[in-house]
């Protein structure tokens, strides 16, 4: 039971006259004598109690037909079809008829009506108190004053297609019909003792008591007074009750009442609680809806118009009540998009904030979320005495994912400033489809606030691995923890983790670091992850990059390159490069000879494993000291004068003279720089400079005089070190010579027997006696072609065979070689003289060679005439080197 008393009542319709257009304003009078009336489809429907039937458009035109000869007493308007159906009277008595109009059809100008029929099916004669159709215009229900309720079935608007029956039988008068469609039709009977409802998609149409009391069941609303009329309208109740102060009168549907009687007509929003309107009226005849307004007929003739305000006034009204719960409720009801009632929550919020209630204030303003800018919201609870209510607001924010990074962090620093760590941690540990943060804002703020257990769970939840790795390491300490997590990545994060964090790993943990790195740059399956068989991706990384890891740990990183190069033996450069110079360094310091000798062993054989670079490896050699691994890469460089070098800084003379020994061959110049080397030393080489000397005169490598030249600035270096060389050199100048007289003689005698041969062929006949070609031995054929030399030929020989026209095929090699070597000689005679003349002219002597040299000129020229065997130093004759070396020692 309600206490209406206590509900609020408002102003929410504007009442006033109807006006009459056509007649200047004046108020709009209706028919007099209604007794019965309806709306829908645009229209007023209005009986009277002559029997007329009155429709009044929406412009206030009147038009009416003569339904029933005496009065009408019902009436219902479809509002899906223009068919109107009406009770009323054709004579005295209780004889209610029934009757069916078309109102879009006409007959004499008249709504065509298709149907009339008795509304009693017995005899008894009752009246009618109610009437329903339903809009598929295949149910009627007619109620009766006696308690019978009459249903037609089929098409209501013709007799050959419906059944009329009795549907129910009862002893207190029928107060209301109405049908409901939910699957199946059902028709709901209300009394003045009890409420049924039949179901009236089954054929014996089962009956269900509601109720026993004559109202339904559910939550019931007690109105004092007597009631003459209720309807319900567009969400409103619309109740008329006998004025309290008007003389006590009695009467029961349809019956007259007086016309001087005072009613009070309310309209109830049931669902709002309050009263939207309230006015006393003379003789309310009925409330109709339609056209969007509602219209109250009255006896005296006037109509009024009840105009509902628009949602905004009433929420203004409501607003300067302070009435913001019944406003949201209105808005809510009314529809309002989400923007005005956002606005109206605000308003709220605001209220209850100037009046001190955070606690409520904030549960508004969390309502206005997604719409309101939540600045607004955060400025009023910074205060430190707020900050529950700021959290509540903030948590809010985050639930519906609108949070922004500054909110984020604000709502952490609102959980560590109450130190309430369930909070927090409920916060974080929200399931991955419920993160409604920016994660790694929350990182952040925990770890400035000291909550670093927090941020680690978040960074390792949300795998951001840099965070965590900062956290465990920077914060916490837990080396051990962030390997072994490193160790669980994928490997290009495991990878790049360990080249931000590897030097600080190493230092801590080096044994495990140096062993994950082992993993990662050999074939890299992350801890805990089942290696497949079948899995033919290999996740390498290069080993050269994680070098500088190690650079306070040469220890583990010889260890680590020594792993790389025993797994992996096309390793990158720089890991034999760096293991070369660990091994350098180790056998540097150590004092123990056989341990020394191991690591000497160890170094060498890096060295001759060919995946060191030669450059490199050399300077390393060279800054440790490493004699056998200098004299190694220079044998293999072919690098032999700088052997020697090396053997002459150390004054190891033996040594001196066996490189001279094993790579003279290849580089004459050895035993040239030896005996320079020998000629500089004071102390006694007699031994070591006849040894050279022996060399030098056996292949003929230097000319006496520089020889000399070059032991003359020996002070210990006699006569008899190089006594043995001059004679020998002397003899073997002799026996050339003798040698040369017999070619020059052999020469002389050619020359002459050549000369006479060609004075011959000048001065006589040539008989040409051949009788087989030189070229293919067959005999002689016309046409043939014969030369000079004797020698005769084929023609198609000679022109298959022949380079030249004029030059015998025979013949021509041996020519050529001669020619060949006249070129030459001219070549070298010229060459000479000009290198001659431009030494001489120039002051810098060494300038000259260089450009000659540049320009090729020394380069070794050999031509087919030279005997096999024979060496020469240059392209120049030994005169000529032996002139340009007196020369230059001149010019020193």
């Amino acid at each position: 039971m309600a206490a209406f008393l206590q509900w609020r009542k408002f102003v929410f319709f504007d009442k006033e006259a109807v006006s009459d257009p056509l007649d200047n304003g004046k108020k709009f009078v209706l028919p007099k004598g209604i007794s019965a009336s309806d709306s829908g489809r645009g229209l007023l429907v209005l009986g009277d109690m002559e029997g007329r039937i009155w429709l009044v458009t929406r412009s206030l035109q009147l038009t009416s037909f003569q339904a029933y000869k005496l009065r009408v007493t019902h009436l219902y308007q479809l509002k899906q079809h223009s068919i109107l159906v009406s009770v009323g009277l054709d004579e005295h008595g209780i004889n209610p008829l029934v009757k069916v109009w078309n109102l879009d059809k006409r007959d004499s100008g008249n709504p065509l009506c298709t149907r009339i029929f008795p509304a009693n099916l017995g005899t008894k004669p009752t009246e009618v108190s109610c009437l329903s159709i339903h809009e598929n215009l295949n149910f009627m229900a007619i109620g009766f004053t006696d308690g019978s309720v009459v249903l037609t079935k089929g098409d209501i608007t013709r007799d050959r297609h419906s059944k009329t029956v009795t549907l129910h039988e009862g002893s207190s008068p029928v107060t209301g019909l109405a049908f409901r469609q939910v699957k199946s039709t059902h028709l709901f009977v209300a009394t003045l003792e009890k409420v049924y409802c039949f179901t009236l998609s089954t054929k014996e149409y089962p009956k269900v008591e509601l109720d026993s009391h004559g109202y339904g069941r559910g939550p019931c609303f007690a109105f004092d007074g007597q009631k003459l009329l209720a309807h319900w309208h567009r969400g409103y109740l619309f109740l008329v009750i006998k004025d309290v102060k008007s003389p006590n009168k009695t009467g029961f549907g349809g019956g007259e009442i007086s016309p001087s009687e005072k009613q009070l007509l309310t309209v109830y929003d049931l669902d709002n609680k309050f009263i939207a309107y309230s006015f006393c009226f003379d003789d309310v005849i009925d409330v109709v809806a339609e056209w969007g307004s509602f219209y109250i007929l009255t006896r005296s003739g006037t109509m009024f118009l009840l105009q509902e305000k628009d949602t905004q006034t009433k929420l203004e009204m409501l607003f300067k009540k302070n009435l913001f719960v019944m406003a949201i409720n209105l808005a809510k009801s009314q529809h309002l998009d989400s923007d005005g009632l956002s606005e109206i929550f605000r308003q709220y919020g605001d209220h209850l904030y100037l009046k001190g209630d955070h606690d409520g204030a904030i549960q508004q303003y969390i309502r206005t979320i997604g719409k309101l800018e939540p600045s607004y919201v955060i400025r009023k609870f910074l205060d430190a005495q707020r900050i529950h209510n700021l959290t509540a607001y903030l948590q809010a924010l985050h639930r519906k994912s609108l949070a922004n990074a500054d909110h984020t962090t604000l709502l952490l620093n609102c959980y560590t400033k109450l130190k309430d760590s369930s909070k927090l941690e409920e916060f974080i540990k929200s399931s991955e489809t419920e993160v409604c943060f920016d994660v790694e804002i929350a990182i952040k703020v925990l770890r400035q606030a000291g909550y670093h257990r927090p941020a680690v769970y978040l960074a390792e939840k949300h795998k951001h691995h840099e965070w965590y790795m900062k956290i465990q390491l920077e914060d916490l300490k837990n080396y051990q923890e962030g390997l072994h997590y490193i160790g669980c990545l994928p490997f290009e994060q495991a990878e790049s983790n360990m080249k931000r964090y590897g030097k600080t790993l190493m230092h801590h943990v080096p044994e495990g670091a140096t062993l994950l790195l082992k993993n990662i740059c050999t074939n890299y399956y992350p801890t805990g992850e089942a290696v497949s068989v079948d899995h033919c991706q290999v996740n390498k990384a290069n080993s050269e990059e994680f070098i500088p890891i190690f650079a306070n740990n040469p220890r583990e990183l010889k260890a680590f390159l020594e792993h790389m190069i025993k797994v992996d033996s096309c390793s990158p450069q720089g890991v034999y490069d760096t293991l070369l110079e660990l091994r350098l360094q180790d056998w540097a310091h150590e004092e123990d000879l056989e341990k020394k000798k191991i690591l000497q062993g160890e170094a060498v054989s890096l060295l001759k494993s060919d995946n060191t670079l030669f450059d490199k490896a050399l300077v390393l050699c060279q800054m440790h000291n490493f004699k056998e691994g200098i004299l190694y890469l220079y044998e293999k460089g072919k690098l032999y004068q700088q052997i020697m070098h090396y053997h002459m800084q150390n004054e190891e003379y033996g040594k001196v003279v066996e490189v001279c020994k094993h790579y003279g061959d290849q580089e004459g110049c050895l035993w040239e720089q030896a005996l320079g080397y020998f000629a500089k030393k004071e102390e006694d080489c007699k031994t070591f400079i006849s040894e050279v000397l022996h060399h030098i005169d056996q292949k003929n490598l230097m000319p006496p005089l520089l020889v000399v030249q070059t032991l003359a600035h020996n002070s210990t270096a006699t006569l008899s070190v190089i006594k043995e060389y001059l004679i020998n050199k002397l003899k073997r100048e002799s026996q050339q010579i003798e040698a040369d007289d017999k070619k020059i003689s052999q020469y002389r005698e050619e020359t002459s027997v050549l000369r006479s041969e060609i004075k011959e062929l000048k001065t006589s006949a040539k008989i040409f006696q051949k009788t087989k070609c030189n070229m293919c031995n067959s005999p002689l054929e016309l046409p043939s072609v014969h030369f000079l030399c004797s020698h005769s030929f084929h023609q198609h020989c000679f022109e298959s065979y022949a380079e030249s026209e004029a030059e015998c095929p025979t013949c021509t090699p041996e020519n050529r070689k001669v020619m060949d070597m006249l070129r030459s000689q001219d070549q070298k005679r010229d060459l000479h003289d000009h290198f001659n003349r431009q030494l001489r002219i120039s002051n810098d002597g060494f300038s000259v060679v260089a450009d000659y040299f540049g320009r090729g000129v020394f380069n070794k020229l050999t031509l087919v005439t030279d005997p096999p065997g024979s060496k020469t130093v240059g392209s120049l004759e030994v005169d000529l080197q032996r002139d340009l070396l007196i020369h230059t020692k001149k010019n020193n």
